[in-house]
Parts: structure tokens; C-alpha cells; sequence
């Protein structure tokens, strides 16, 4: 996880993410008319009023058919660069049926593989420079691939938390150079949100309320979704996320990290049934080159430990079904995301828990469990058509500028049946929930 950022820092950083309700000058029927496009011509100073009071037209080729039909396209840039995977993409939807015509345009993502495996898993520093070099590639692959320019855009979504800052920087500073040069509209995406959402994108039967566990890499969370904008979180991770787990095991076996932790472990564990009293293991040397009865001793450790791991999943999740079914009796899915959840293992055994419940298990694909800029194009376009976005930035802002990063950013409020003191002592919590954010801004 990351650091703690410094208490004095949230109040000196912008608002990027501080989603506006529609203002007086941009009603809510304006939202039947979500193609965004700006000239250029136009002074920058205005966009930096909460009236921004975008026109709407269409420049491509299908949204001139689209509004033939009465009919506007909203295309959205999704940017994720909060670890160790540099991601973009494009996805639209007809802005008259968000919810059953969602399309992704194109997918691109750079991994850090060969760093994970130099380095025995993220190196913060060495993270942020890998980003750096290959983040403007990968936003115009993304661009190509979708087969359109800048100028097509209705608005660019990007991961501001949580996450690592160094890494974050990177694609917050790419997302507002680009947003400030083409008068684009801005959504600061909450990371966890995104992969949550997403199942709505594959799934488009998902409706609200419904359970979501969200585990990867840096994050283990069990929230409640009410709503867009709206989570009761059940649980979450004391210290190490599954994914930490699986990493540090795999390395400490010597597998490898270039497959990422998790699938190293459960390729390892599917070669034998039963595990075996651990022996000494020299991870220093890789399992590839390891003796038969050395590859059966790590097999062996890896079974054990996935099935540890799995099955204290298992157990967290039937306690946090029932504290849930309480709120929300009306809940009938279960989505399971994030990186682990591209697990078999870990997807057969939670779709055990979910018919024991009643509920349906909701997966989104592999491709869309682990860091993704589909999952943030997508939810950029939730946020976008609930009038919850952010003007344009200057266009030639500074290179210096203070950037709204939120390491540290709950998504919901804790459950009181769910809270740890060993948690609430050990985190300082920099930044409000994304929750308390909306639900005070629907207030006003």
C-alpha cells in the first residue's frame, strides 16, 4: 500500500475529482445530448467556472448517424496508471440508453512484467519511470486502434486512487494535458469503483443494489453497492491484500513474477492434489530449474497456501452476504473483480458461496479483472451522464502543478459490525470516501 501522504497536502490540492451536481446553466435534459466538443478558440479561462455550459455536437462518422436518429454518442478516454501496468482505452455508448449499448472501441495495455521480476514485485520509483516512457504510446495506440483523434472525445476519465502517487501522477498529468489542449471535460475515477463497475459493462442486467468483493493486487474489499456513487463497505484489508500474498509467495518460491503472483502460484498448485509438510525452499533457484522432488515440495506449498487464501475469502464473503442481505433483501448479484479474480480457483469456490446464498456470480472477464482502462473509460461514463465531472484544465498548465491524488481513498463508509480498531489505528484516512463525497453533493 502506499505511504501516508503528509494531512497539510489535501487542502493545497486541486479538485479534480470533487464531482459537480449539473449547475443551473447545464440542466439535466442537457444530458440527452452528451457528445462534448470545445473549440480551441475559445479563452481557457471560462472552463475554470463550476457553469460550464459545454455545447454539444457530434464529429464522427457514427455519431452523424447516431444523431440522424435523434440520437448523440458519447466516446470516453479511460487512462489507468495507479501500479504497475500502464493502461488506456476508449469506450462509448449512445447517450439515450447508457446502460445496454456500451462499446469498447479499443484496449491497450503496457505491463511492467520484466520489472516485477527484477525487482521481486513493485518498485514504486522504478514503476513511475516505466509509466513515463510509454504513456504517451499507449494513449494514441488506444486513439488508432478506436480509429479516432483527440477531437472525438466527449471526455477523458483517469484513476486518480487509491494507488501508488508516483504512478498516479503520471496519468493524472497525461489525462489533464490532454483534456486542457482539446477543451475536454475530466472524470477523477476511484480505482476500486472502476473495477466494480465494469461488470456493468459486461453485464447488462447488473443493477443496483448488489455485493461486490474486490480483490487485487494492493486491495481486498467487501462493499455494499446501493448505488452509482453510493457503497457500504463490509470489509477490507488489516495489511496485506490476496495479491501482496500470492506475490510474496510466488517470489519466495522462485517463480515467475513476470506472470504476476497468482497465476504463477495456482499454475504451480494444479500439479499436485495434497499438500505435504513445507521444506526448506532456495528460491534463489528458479522452479524451471528446480529437481522433480524439489517442483513437487513448492507444488505442494503452493496448494496450501491457495487454499488458506481461498478459503478465508470464502469465509469473509458468507459473513458479508448476510450483513448485507439485511440492508438490501432486494440483492441478487455477486461480483467478484480485481486481478485475483482471474482465478479459477478462486472464481469456483466463490460461485459455491454465491448459490448457497441465493445469488448469481458476476465475473467480468480476465482481461477486465486485472488494472484496465476500460474499467475507467467506463465508469467515467456513469459518473459523466450523472452530470459528475469536471471542466476542462488550463490548457497550458504547469508542468509544477499541484495534482488531486488520493494515495489513501476509502470508497464507502465502514459497516459498524465490519470495523477494526487494528485498521482504524494503523491508517490515517487523508481524503473523505468517494461515498461521503457524492451523497454530500446530491444533499446540496
Amino acid at each position: 500500500m502506499a505511504s501516508s501522504l503528509v494531512s497539510t497536502l489535501s487542502s493545497t490540492l486541486s479538485r479534480l475529482s470533487h464531482f459537480h451536481k449539473p449547475s443551473l446553466h447545464f440542466p439535466i435534459r442537457g444530458l440527452q445530448n452528451l457528445k462534448v466538443h470545445c473549440k480551441l478558440s475559445r479563452p481557457a479561462s471560462r472552463f475554470l467556472h463550476t457553469s460550464f455550459s459545454p455545447q454539444f455536437l457530434s464529429s464522427s462518422a457514427k455519431g452523424q448517424n447516431n444523431k440522424a436518429m435523434g440520437q448523440e454518442e458519447l466516446v470516453v478516454l479511460g487512462i489507468e496508471t495507479s501500479c504497475d501496468d500502464t493502461a488506456a482505452a476508449v469506450v462509448s455508448v449512445i447517450s439515450a440508453c447508457v446502460r445496454s449499448n456500451g462499446e469498447i472501441m479499443s484496449q491497450v495495455v503496457s505491463s511492467q512484467a520484466d520489472l516485477l521480476a527484477q525487482y521481486g514485485g513493485v518498485a514504486p520509483k522504478m514503476a513511475e519511470e516505466a509509466h513515463s516512457q510509454v504513456i504517451d504510446q499507449v494513449v494514441q495506440e488506444a486513439l488508432d486502434k478506436a480509429k479516432i483523434t483527440e477531437e472525438d472525445l466527449s471526455a477523458v476519465a483517469v484513476t486518480i486512487g487509491p494507488g501508488l502517487s508516483l504512478c498516479l501522477r503520471v496519468g493524472v498529468r497525461k489525462a489533464r494535458k490532454l483534456a486542457g489542449i482539446y477543451a475536454l471535460p475530466i472524470v477523477g475515477v476511484h480505482h476500486m469503483e472502476a473495477h466494480a463497475l465494469v461488470a456493468r459493462l459486461v453485464e447488462r442486467e447488473l443493477q443496483f443494489p448488489f455485493m461486490a468483493l474486490l480483490i487485487s493486487g494492493g486491495h481486498n474489499l467487501l462493499v455494499l453497492a446501493r448505488d452509482l456513487g453510493h457503497y457500504i463497505q463490509l470489509g477490507t484489508t488489516i495489511d496485506d491484500a490476496i495479491g501482496e500474498s500470492y506475490d510474496k509467495i510466488a517470489k519466495w518460491l522462485g517463480l515467475d513474477l513476470r506472470k504476476s503472483g497468482g497465476p504463477a502460484v495456482e499454475e504451480l498448485a494444479r500439479e499436485v492434489r495434497l499438500a505435504i509438510e513445507s521444506r526448506n525452499i532456495d528460491a534463489g533457484i528458479p522452479v524451471s530449474s528446480a529437481s522433480d522432488e524439489d517442483r513437487r515440495v513448492r507444488a505442494d506449498i503452493a496448494a496450501s497456501f491457495q487454499r488458506v487464501a481461498v478459503l478465508h475469502l470464502e469465509e469473509k464473503c458468507e459473513r458479508a452476504i448476510e450483513w448485507a442481505m439485511k440492508m438490501e433483501p432486494s440483492i441478487k448479484k455477486l461480483v467478484v473483480c480485481g486481478g485475483v479474480a482471474s482465478n479459477q480457483v478462486v472464481r469456483a469456490r466463490l460461485n459455491q458461496i454465491a448459490e448457497k446464498s441465493g445469488l448469481k456470480l458476476v465475473c467480468p472477464p480476465p482481461s477486465l479483472c486485472t488494472d484496465n482502462g476500460v474499467m475507467i473509460a467506463w465508469t467515467g461514463i456513469e459518473h459523466f451522464h450523472m452530470g459528475r465531472y469536471d471542466p476542462p484544465p488550463p490548457a497550458c498548465e504547469p508542468e509544477d502543478a499541484m495534482l488531486d491524488l488520493r494515495p489513501r481513498w476509502p470508497l464507502g463508509e465502514e459497516y459498524a459490525e465490519g470495523k477494526s480498531e487494528a485498521r482504524s489505528l494503523r491508517t490515517a484516512r487523508i481524503h473523505p470516501s468517494l461515498t461521503s463525497i457524492i451523497q454530500a453533493s446530491i444533499q446540496q
